[in-house]
């Protein structure tokens, strides 16, 4: 369950686009991004301008986005490698996104691919999807990366329940082998007051469960929320 506001991912879903752009400022957008190396920067910005505008256009219409690079006729990003269109075409993509998620409100319905949620966790979805791939942009270009306290945690709640969530698995391909077991405890270093930034996650067979908890485990992880958050994630 989050524990932030609807407003707030609206928000962040500009907020964390501007802070992308301004990470890839006259970086080059034909390197390679380390942690998703099939894409250029180049790729990873139109990746992330086009889950926007397919996201716009499912609340805005209501009807299915089954296949966004299909039906949304620039999710492949502005013609040619200009960065400055790049970069315009994507502000774009954001503020478009908040303001169609901003008018729907939490309660409405949209659907993309074979998944159907309601607007409070795509806006949720949309803006730690930022979070992350702010992490994959500063990689590439070899700067820092902080990302506020509440919103890592709740980035790490989110991709815990995304990875748990039946719509979500039964769309996924199947990885094969055996599915892992045991223990993870996930502890936050450097969370202030009243943050709840303890994880454990227990796995089985199959899938797992998770909550937030101070318990031994198989495997225990500790580091600061962004750091946390990109070791979860894989970036």
């Amino acid at each position: 369950m989050t524990r932030l506001p609807y407003g707030r991912f609206c928000d962040e879903v500009v907020a964390q686009t501007d802070l992308m752009r301004g990470v890839v400022t006259g970086a080059d957008l034909s390197a390679t991004v380390p942690t998703t190396p099939d894409w250029t920067l180049s790729q990873l910005l139109r990746h992330v301008g086009g889950n926007l505008r397919s996201l716009e256009q499912a609340v805005r219409t209501g009807a299915a986005v089954t296949e966004p690079e299909r039906q949304v006729p620039d999710h492949g990003g502005p013609p040619g490698d200009d960065p400055a269109a790049i970069d315009a075409w994507l502000a774009e993509a954001a503020a478009r996104a908040a303001q169609t998620l901003g008018g729907a409100g939490p309660d409405a319905e949209a659907q993309i691919w074979q998944v159907r949620w309601p607007t409070a966790a795509w806006a949720r979805r949309a803006a730690h999807d930022l979070v992350v791939h702010r992490a994959d942009a500063a990689g590439a270009v070899g700067t820092g990366y902080t990302v506020a306290g509440d919103l890592a945690a709740d980035a790490v709640d989110e991709f815990l329940d995304l990875l748990g969530n039946p719509q979500v698995a039964a769309s996924a391909p199947d990885p094969g082998g055996p599915d892992p077991v045991g223990t993870v405890h996930l502890h936050a270093t450097d969370a202030g007051p009243g943050l709840e930034a303890e994880w454990l996650v227990e796995l089985g067979s199959p899938g797992f469960t998770w909550r937030h908890a101070h318990e031994k485990a198989t495997v225990a992880v500790r580091a600061p929320l962004a750091d946390l958050l990109r070791v979860v994630t894989r970036r």
